[in-house]
């Protein structure tokens, strides 16, 4: 288990490091296994991350899409974790529809979360007791140290059976899909890309707080996990001890 922490300049440098990571490890990944899985996130940083991802050399044969978590709205609309990395990297990158596993989120949330589960069950030929194993999960994380669409308090955060599931978060009165702690910690690697001074304090609660993901969610992975990434910029990490 290793957890480490990159601060850059600004948020191009951190998005373009973390970019550069992914691209790594699914390179490895592909290498060794004939194909790669990465589960991506949504949020405001992101998409320069994506941009820089989808103007690399990087040859996409193989590389299979899922989402870490979505809102319920239809893959158009300007919410939709699914449109943003379509329009920034999917597009661009001239991704095959086959590589790309979307959240139908235009459903029921609980009809989507289970064609969700179904289909990575599928995919990843999981048994009834097992867990995917993704090669990256991208993952960021909210003001108030949420990540995926793990916000504090939910219950589900204790979770480490079920691949996905619909949460409400009653803070925004929205129903959500999200991939769950167990799939989120059996990630081969993690890259957390966070930026924005709105993030400071909760970027120094998730390392310097006592460990408890109920509070602080983005904690995930800091005991549990491998390979985990953290890559910062400097308004975000300025709280933390250096």
């Amino acid at each position: 288990m290793s957890v480490q922490r990159h601060i850059f300049a600004d948020p191009p440098a951190a998005a373009q490091a973390c970019a550069k990571y992914i691209l790594g490890v699914l390179e490895e990944a592909r290498a060794e296994r004939g194909q790669a899985t990465i589960a991506l996130s949504g949020g405001t940083s992101p998409k320069l991350m994506f941009e820089r991802m989808a103007a690399s050399k990087f040859q996409w044969k193989g590389i299979h899409f899922f989402w870490v978590d979505e809102r319920p709205v239809p893959p158009d609309n300007n919410q939709s974790n699914y449109r943003l990395a379509n329009g920034a990297l999917l597009l661009p990158a001239a991704i095959p529809p086959e590589q790309v596993h979307r959240i139908h989120a235009e459903l029921d949330p609980r009809t989507a979360a289970d064609m969700y589960v179904e289909e990575i069950g599928s995919f990843f030929k999981v048994r009834p007791d097992e867990l995917p194993r993704f090669d990256v999960i991208h993952r960021g994380m909210g003001a108030e140290a949420h990540t995926a669409s793990l916000f504090p308090g939910e219950p589900l955060i204790a979770d480490r059976q079920k691949i996905a599931a619909p949460v409400r978060v009653e803070k925004l009165s929205q129903w959500r899909i999200t991939l769950l702690p167990g799939v989120l910690l059996a990630a081969r690697h993690t890259a957390m890309l966070v930026a924005g001074e709105d993030k400071a304090t909760a970027v120094r609660a998730v390392f310097q707080e006592p460990y408890d993901p109920l509070k602080y969610p983005a904690q995930l992975g800091l005991r549990e996990a491998e390979g985990v990434e953290w890559f910062l910029d400097e308004p975000a990490g300025r709280l933390i001890e250096r």
